[in-house]
């Protein structure tokens, strides 16, 4: 069994272990050797030596027989236990002091593992750096893993951001900074990082493996971690990059330390806490990853890296320009370039602008900024970049080079893989003088954390790459299995339809480079081909998605602009949005110029939802005329012809540009019958309806609703109502702090037009002298109005007595909601004495949240049966109880009773109520809805309830 080999190691380590056995005499041999026949001083759940090795094993064959069966940092676990409990305090010392080698071994390890990730990762000699190593990080590391100020820090961190912002940077600086000593020594003792691109193409293992890896001697204190797990930290960088299984959620816990799982799987059961549960965990994540992540995580803790400020963007462009005038008018430029302007939080990407912008300029004078876009930027700088790599190639041979470059970038998009090894390089055939060629030229650089692997420089270069990929010539897909078209086409419903913002600047690219110019430039350029009819068969997706049932409204109409902004081809932009019916668009300041450039084009268009929230000027000057020009075109749809509903809610607009919009709302080409201008700031720039409400007989609903109207602006805008030519037939002013005194103007609405059918004025302090006037004008014989509206107006029984009045002399208000008001029982008896009249008109009445007890439910129940008229009622969040609902079953019974839908919602009914219910149920012709919810009927009611639902005489449709 002797055998030096077998215990010798590379520090020496086991020569200082054996040396410590052999110096124990024959009695602590014999007692060391008992030791291991005790469970209490083994791992959990290894087993014991046999005794007949044992009994007769030397020092080292004894040595042998621990790395045998206790491998790794375990054997001194068990030698020191055993040791402890045989009172050796000096030698117990001694190999306490040979284990933290170890660990200062490992943090050395660590330092220098980080080192190498950083020397890795080049970056381009003209690159500014802003900013080193400040006297603020210390502490700013320090948020990362302390987030709050006071009470329990989180134990799951998650940093989020865009692309290259520094998301691993500051994750690396805080392993550097434990590793030398000055964060955290208290919290953690060991700290692992785990890159998910290295994981997805690990082999099975074990958890205590994955501890393991980066000590190469497996001297890592397992045990003392299985004991300790709060003193753990996990770094675990590049979430994006990793395939989680498939049955995420009907996976089974999971916390064997020691059982082989492929290394996907391990990073499951420790995000979700089933492994480890007490130890800390730092993630790194693309934002495209966050919400894979919440739906894993317990308690999460996100913190988002913002990168380069506006501020920081500023301060680059002014060190790279240098010249003052023309470095503010490229960022004013800049700020009008949404994808850029986000993109620019990337140090990188800044660098990117920087160097195109300049190059471009000192090319050519005449050079315009205006007619950049993202796509063209990024297509010049891999022209300039690439202007002679081609030249050593045959034709045929760059072709094929280029378009499997571009392909190995679509199939990475595809699969979330921004990392590659030699094994995806060779599957693409490309050959070692381009990769080499594109390391050079920083497009490709070395990752960081593998040395065998590439990835490119800035996740911005492979989204470019792998949108030109669809629009080279070729049929083949990137991924395999479907064609190229397919692919475009599943890119394209999956970024327009499916909402996914995973794809948003690769499909902006995609629609840039359909741009005409652009493409006969980068043929020229880079020397690839382009397909000729990309753009017939967008054309053609288009189209189908536009016009199809089978595809839902939700389109991103937002996103569909700026692309066709970014292509810049009018001649596609007008057959696209030709058969576009509805937009929901949000207008700010970076999607501005997309939407002043699309929506004039869209001359079908009949529903738009437009919320304006950026800065339109009030005087047109030299530098201002666009964006007046602008707002112009987008208001220009208003009489398209086809225009007939209008959403401006939440909107921030000013005189001018509201003057502007009530103007075109004018044109005698508008066709617009609804407008709704929810939340309007400021308030005040609601004046300028007028001339649009006065003599319109097209507008036929108008929703002013959560506008603090006030008396001027109200009465301004009713005394336009009054207008012989208006037709407004809808009119809602739910919360827009409508008092009595506003009523007056109010309710000479109702009588001095015949055609306003539904009033909405639900929260509003309206309260009983305001009622009173609007009953007023309800009792005239020429009022019209149908339903009304008065949820939440504090109104009380005197109101009712003003509404009982009117609904005894009007003969068209079908529909009454008075929700949430205090009527009590009084309020409601006296709407019963207009219930109780045959000839009362209405039809629907909304008592719930009123206040009012059984005694009331008593006068509704005797008004019922007097009512042939009343087919819905709802008094739920009433205080009904079993004795006004067995009432109400009385009258329900009756032949006379014609209600079909009955609310009767948390009114604290209960099994009691049931037998009455069922029976109404079983004998009722008229009762197709009920709705119990929120009653505590038991199990038995329920029962009740289910068996006259089985009757054939049930006429129930709705059970809530």
């Amino acid at each position: 069994m002797s055998s030096s080999v077998s215990v010798a190691g590379d520090d020496g380590s086991w020569d200082k272990l054996l040396s410590h056995l052999r110096g124990l005499d024959q009695c602590q041999l014999e007692d060391f050797k008992l030791g291991l026949q005790s469970p209490q001083w083994l791992p959990s759940g290894s087993r014991k030596i046999p005794w007949a090795d044992v009994k007769a094993a030397n020092p080292t064959d004894l040595l042998c027989l621990l790395n045998k069966h206790f491998p790794g940092r375990q054997v001194w676990e068990v030698t020191l236990r055993i040791f402890e409990n045989m009172n050796l305090t000096s030698l117990c010392e001694e190999l306490r002091a040979e284990m933290n080698v170890d660990v200062r071994m490992y943090r050395e390890r660590m330092k220098a593992k980080i080192l190498a990730m950083w020397n890795r990762v080049p970056w381009p000699e003209a690159h500014i750096y802003l900013r080193n190593a400040t006297a603020q990080e210390h502490e700013e590391l320090q948020r990362l893993l302390h987030p709050k100020r006071t009470g329990a820090q989180p134990q799951t961190i998650v940093l989020h951001g865009a692309a290259g912002v520094g998301k691993t940077t500051l994750a690396t600086k805080l392993l550097m900074h434990w590793a030398e000593g000055l964060l955290f020594q208290r919290s953690f003792s060991y700290v692992s990082y785990v890159s998910c691109h290295q994981a997805r193409e690990m082999g099975d293992t074990t958890f205590a493996g994955l501890l393991s890896r980066d000590s190469p001697d497996s001297r890592v204190p397992i045990e003392h971690f299985m004991s300790h797990p709060e003193r753990l930290l996990f770094v675990i960088d590049g979430f994006e990059e990793m395939t989680m299984p498939s049955n995420v959620d009907g996976s089974l816990p999971w916390s064997d330390w020691y059982q082989p799982l492929p290394v996907a799987r391990i990073l499951l059961h420790l995000l979700k806490k089933e492994l480890v549960p007490a130890a800390t965990l730092l993630i790194t994540t693309r934002d495209c990853g966050r919400e894979d992540l919440k739906r894993l995580l317990l308690n999460p803790w996100f913190i988002q890296i913002p990168g380069f400020t506006k501020g920081d963007q500023e301060e680059y462009f002014f060190r790279y320009f240098g010249e003052q005038k023309k470095t503010r008018r490229i960022l004013q430029w800049m700020r009008k370039q949404e994808v850029l302007s986000r993109s620019c939080s990337a140090p990188l990407v800044c660098w990117v602008v920087c160097s195109c912008l300049k190059q471009q300029m000192a090319r050519c004078p005449s050079f315009q900024l205006s007619a950049q876009t993202a796509t063209r930027l990024y297509a010049c700088f891999f022209s300039s970049v690439l202007e002679t790599a081609g030249a050593s190639w045959s034709k045929q041979s760059w072709l094929e080079q280029w378009r499997a470059l571009c392909s190995l970038a679509a199939d990475g998009m595809w699969s979330s893989k921004f990392t590659f090894a030699k094994e995806d390089i060779g599957h693409r055939r490309l050959r070692a003088p381009l990769i080499d060629c594109l390391l050079r030229l920083n497009i490709l650089r070395k990752a960081s954390d593998c040395e065998d692997c590439v990835t490119f420089t800035h996740q911005s270069f492979q989204v470019f790459l792998g949108a030109m990929f669809y629009v080279l010539r070729g049929k083949e897909g990137a991924v395999g299995g479907l064609s190229k078209y397919r692919e475009m086409r599943a890119l394209l419903d999956d970024a327009f339809v499916d909402t996914n913002s995973y794809w948003r600047q690769m499909v902006l690219f995609f629609f840039g480079l359909l741009n005409r110019d652009l493409a006969r430039k980068v043929e020229d350029t880079l020397h690839c081909k382009m397909c000729p009819r990309i753009t017939d068969k967008v054309l053609k997706w288009a189209e189908e998605i536009f016009t199809s049932d089978a595809i839902p409204c939700s389109v991103e109409c937002l996103l569909i602009f700026q692309c066709l902004h970014e292509m810049q081809e009018e001649a596609v932009v007008k057959p696209m949005l030709s058969h576009l019916l509805e937009a929901d668009l949000d207008l700010g300041e970076p999607q501005f110029q997309a939407v002043s450039f699309c929506l004039k084009h869209c001359q079908r268009l009949r529903k738009l939802r437009l919320s304006v929230s950026c800065h339109i000027p009030e005087t047109e000057t030299r530098f201002v005329n666009s964006r007046i020009s602008q707002w112009q075109d987008v208001c220009s749809v208003f009489h398209n012809g086809n225009l007939n509903e209008l959403d401006l809610s939440n909107s921030k607009l000013n005189a001018t540009a509201m003057k502007k919009l009530c103007y075109e709302l004018r044109n005698p080409r508008c066709r617009l019958q609804k407008l709704t201008c929810k939340s309007i700031t400021p308030v005040r720039v609601l004046k300028e309806l007028i001339t649009v409400l006065y003599g319109n007989s097209r507008l036929t609903h108008l929703n002013l609703s959560s506008n603090s109207l006030g008396i001027t602006v109200s009465t301004m805008i009713f005394k336009t109502f009054r207008h012989s030519a208006c037709n407004l037939k809808y009119l809602c002013l739910e919360k827009c702090d409508l008092s009595a005194a506003s009523s007056e103007a109010l309710a000479s609405i109702l009588t001095s037009t015949q055609r306003t059918a539904r009033l909405c004025l639900g929260f509003n302090p309206l309260r009983d002298d305001g009622v009173r006037w609007l009953c007023a004008s309800l009792s005239q014989p020429d009022c019209a109005l149908e339903r009304l509206v008065l949820c939440f107006c504090q109104l009380g029984a005197p109101s009712c007595r003003h509404l009982t009045d009117a609904l005894l002399q009007n003969k068209s208000l079908t529909h009454l909601n008075l929700r949430k008001n205090q009527l009590g029982d009084e309020g409601v008896r006296f709407l019963c004495e207009a219930l109780r009249q045959p000839d009362c008109t209405l039809q629907s009445l909304d008592l719930s949240e009123c206040s009012f007890t059984v005694e009331g439910c008593r006068e509704l129940a005797d008004a019922l049966e007097h009512n042939q008229n009343l087919k819905v009622l709802d008094i739920g969040r009433n205080c009904v109880r079993d004795d006004g609902g067995r009432r109400l079953c009385e009258a329900l019974k009756r032949s006379s009773c014609a209600l079909r839908t009955l609310g009767l919602e948390k009114c604290s009914l209960t099994s009691a109520c049931c037998q009455p219910l069922s029976s109404v149920l079983g004998s009722s012709t008229s009762l197709v809805n009920l709705n119990l919810l929120g009653n505590d009927l038991g199990t038995e009611g329920v029962h009740t309830l289910w068996e006259s639902l089985e009757t054939p005489t049930c006429t129930l449709q709705t059970l809530g």
